[in-house]
């Protein structure tokens, strides 16, 4: 097991945005072998510090630990411990509740500088939030969280909304909300005190330790919604503190609460099924469409460059639609069993009828432009928002 530092790209004041890489094959992806993500997102003490121990945690008890030697083994784990190490280094007076330190050296909120799906965003992107993007185009993330201070919920997409998306309803949904929902209850439940809910002085109670981002309250132009979006990555967001900058004596018991929720979350990368897609002729095919029939993203999930797909899938029967230019849609039905397999997701390879000729440039490139995309969702026949509306209320009445 390798365990290279280094840093990817610099901050606005040339600070390093550091990265470690833990797991078999830590320099490069291997097939088969989702990559995963935490990121402390902002300038808080205690995602910072919870991240370091959590480098330490895995590279102390790989080899030791069969459940941390399994998880090491069967995925490779990016942890960015600061994305916004200028505004780490200019806090002064250490707020519970309001941090300066919470902007870049630019004074601008990072997680407020990403493309937004729902509305559009004309501010130009800082260095750190460019880096981030950059980042994700270069890697096959599958699984992400982001982590922040000032409150005590598990956060899912989406932040932002529409009326197509549910907003009517102050709720803003993606396709995969079953999943979405399961994730964040995932990490919650393992928290003793996010799953009590209702934990911060003057914050909302949250049932469960559990909130749709729009429900809370819609921020625009986040890290989350863009990389579920464009990056072809599910990711949440994690408040793990009401208080933002916490006595230095508090510290330890965060990780002793959040422990059991980092490892037990990062173990979901293996959730769904995955594969590759090849022609007749067994070449790994990049650029096909692979997705759940009626769950499809507005920015369709392509295989990458290895022909590899992920999708994320709770237990159950599904029809996945192979979508390849100049052809015939192929569909195939999947069962994801209810026991996963041990530290894999479900694999099941695909190979099509034909010889392929598709582009293999780097395919983790956003396939969909930087725009509003659900600015005019959805486009086919009918009133597409009172049938999303209709079946989001059958969802909710009757799940």
């Amino acid at each position: 097991m390798y365990l290279p530092l280094g840093f990817h790209f610099l901050s606005k004041f040339g600070r390093n945005l550091w990265v470690l890489v833990v797991g078999q094959f830590p320099k490069e992806h291997r097939v088969g072998i989702p990559d995963f993500k935490y990121v402390a997102n902002t300038d808080e003490t205690v995602e910072r510090e919870l991240l370091l121990h959590l480098i330490d945690y895995l590279v102390t008890n790989h080899g030791k630990d069969p459940e941390i030697t399994n998880l090491i083994n069967s995925a490779r784990i990016h942890i960015m411990p600061s994305m916004n190490p200028d505004g780490f280094e200019v806090v002064k007076n250490l707020d519970c509740f309001y941090s300066n330190g919470k902007e870049n050296f630019n004074q601008y909120d990072l997680n407020r500088n990403f493309p937004d799906a729902f509305e559009y965003n004309n501010m130009s992107r800082h260095p750190e939030t460019a880096a981030v993007m950059k980042w994700l185009k270069t890697k096959t993330f599958v699984l992400s969280a982001n982590l922040h201070g000032g409150a005590l919920v598990a956060s899912y997409p989406f932040d932002n909304g529409v009326p197509a998306s549910g907003a009517l309803l102050s709720r803003s949904v993606t396709p995969a909300d079953d999943v979405f929902q399961y994730l964040a209850n995932i990490y919650a439940s393992r928290n003793p005190n996010m799953k009590k809910g209702g934990q911060c002085e003057n914050k909302l109670n949250f049932p469960n330790g559990v909130t749709n981002g729009y429900s809370w309250y819609p921020p625009h132009s986040g890290m989350q919604d863009y990389n579920y979006i464009w990056a072809q990555c599910f990711e949440i967001t994690l408040e793990l503190s009401c208080c933002k900058y916490p006595p230095e004596e508090e510290l330890p018991s965060f990780w002793n609460y959040n422990k059991a929720s980092l490892v037990e979350y990062m173990k979901q990368v293996h959730l769904g099924v995955k594969g590759q897609v090849f022609d007749i002729d067994g070449n790994s095919l990049p650029n096909v469409i692979v997705e759940v029939q009626d769950r499809k993203h507005i920015c369709p999930y392509r295989t990458n460059k290895f022909g590899e797909y992920y999708l994320f899938l709770l237990p159950g029967s599904y029809t996945i639609n192979i979508t390849v230019p100049g052809h015939d849609p192929y569909l195939t039905k999947v069962v994801i069993p209810e026991k996963s397999q041990n530290f894999s997701a479900l694999k099941k390879d695909f190979q099509l009828s034909f010889q392929g000729q598709l582009d293999s440039t780097q395919v983790s490139d956003p396939s969909c432009p930087l725009i509003p995309l659900y600015k005019n969702f959805p486009s086919h026949s009918g009133n597409p928002v009172v049938l999303f509306l209709m079946t989001l209320l059958l969802h909710i009445f009757f799940k």
